[in-house]
């Protein structure tokens, strides 16, 4: 297990380029399933999540070329569908999360998926019913192992229909979808996940010859075709980590400038680090942080009450970035309640942070009111374990704004999410160090 040793309380300065996002990688590697013909995809980030994906798409049988770095090609014109039967793709399958978008594809273009019950984050339940239920919508039959903990649906034939998610989620949003495309007949989405990536399979799709329309609005409408063909994809620049960039350069009061951020697909995320009172400043597409050397404040609601920040689907605030926000308030002028409507596990890392000599209050499973120190007081440095990809960075992060030295063990579960992350922070004069 692996092991970052951190000296914290160095100011940073200079450029960091975001990588492809995560998110949209996991749907759009999925998509290459539902044709038989070349797809090239572009700026996919080099992290362990996503290269598990790939790995497991050239054990069903995809042929997969690197062109450089990020830049592949794939080919599904070979499935070898006896794999999603064997023991090694039941364990192959748990390693990962983002495993379930298979499905969707596999059931659209060869009437069957198979998927054991994937692994992932620790951040509390994170239910497959929104996805299933609406493969059975399609006309799917479902079958469930419990012994073995092993999902299937098999259909001769999809058709279209009309569906109402109980939930948008992402990823469910995202299996119906390509599920969907080669169905016969329509197939109306409503309460669809919009987020930019998923607007980002909407389009690779309809390059392929798809044909989705309200691409951006929480109401998809896909007309079923016979087949796809091949296309040229590119990856948006991670949000999330974009994010993790803007709260470490306020917490190391460091001059920091984000390049090529995508400005238009970040949404609330630049207007809410405001809101803790980061200057967050637009420089073309890049985002330039100036060193807070005053330190920042939070603002208050209009009527004086404690700013409330939340997470909520798009166009709403991502959860994912609700811990780099928590750890960023420890430092602020003021106080903030982060309300984690979510997972409920996810707020359970502020212990470390309180070890740390933060003021945070748990007041329950989804809710923490942060009181900042202003920079009276820093952080101290300590030992601990990454529990999740988020938490992991935002450990991070206030680790290199502690004084003395921090160890972050279990840094795998970083290295799930951020691409080289430790060359990329000694590029802008970090002090951390890898031990294996």
């Amino acid at each position: 297990m692996g092991t970052f040793k951190i000296e914290g309380g160095h100011q940073l300065k200079g450029k960091i380029q975001p990588q492809g996002a995560k998110n949209e990688a996991l749907q759009i590697l999925c998509a290459v399933l539902l044709t038989p013909e070349l797809v090239t995809i572009n700026n996919i980030p080099d992290i362990v999540d996503v290269n598990k994906l790939i790995n497991l798409l050239k054990k069903l049988g995809v042929k997969i070329n690197k062109l450089g770095k990020g830049s592949y090609t794939f080919q599904a014109d070979e499935v070898n569908l006896e794999y999603l039967e064997s023991d090694q793709f039941k364990i192959d399958g748990r390693g990962l999360r983002g495993s379930i978008m298979i499905v969707g594809p596999l059931l659209a273009r060869f009437g069957k998926g198979y998927i054991p019950k994937p692994g992932g984050d620790k951040i509390g339940r994170r239910r497959l019913d929104t996805h299933f239920e609406g493969l059975i919508k399609l006309g799917a039959k479902f079958g469930y192992s419990r012994e073995e903990q092993f999902y299937g649906v098999e259909a001769k034939k999809l058709k279209g229909t009309y569906m109402l998610l109980e939930e948008a989620s992402v990823t469910g949003t995202a299996n119906i979808l390509m599920a969907a495309v080669l169905a016969e007949g329509q197939t109306t989405i409503y309460n669809a996940a919009c987020e930019p990536y998923l607007q980002q399979l909407c389009k690779m799709l309809n390059r392929m010859g798809a044909k989705i329309s309200g691409v951006g609005s929480n109401m998809l409408i896909i007309d079923g075709v016979d087949a796809l063909g091949g296309t040229e994809h590119r990856m948006l620049p991670d949000m999330i980590e974009i994010g993790s960039w803007i709260g470490l350069a306020a917490m190391t009061k460091s001059e920091l400038t984000i390049t090529n951020v995508s400005w238009d697909d970040l949404g609330i995320i630049p207007e809410t680090f405001r809101k803790l009172g980061i200057t967050v400043e637009k420089q073309g597409d890049d985002i330039h942080i100036p060193a807070h050397t005053d330190g920042y404040e939070i603002q208050s609601f209009i009527d004086g009450s404690i700013l409330t920040i939340s997470d909520a689907p798009w166009p709403g605030f991502t959860p994912d970035l609700l811990s780099i926000i928590l750890v960023v308030a420890t430092q602020a002028r003021g106080s903030v309640l982060i309300h984690q409507k979510m997972f409920e596990s996810r707020l359970f890392f502020v212990d470390k942070l309180i070890d740390m000599g933060a003021k945070i209050i748990l007041c329950d499973p989804h809710r923490a009111t942060v009181i900042g120190h202003d920079y009276k007081s820093t952080l101290k440095a300590t030992t601990m374990t990454s529990p999740d990809i988020r938490a992991g960075v935002s450990l991070l992060i206030a680790a290199l704004s502690a004084k003395g030295t921090s160890t972050i063990q279990n840094i795998e579960q970083i290295d799930r999410g951020y691409e080289n992350i430790d060359e990329r922070l000694r590029a802008i004069g970090a002090k951390i160090e890898r031990i294996e």
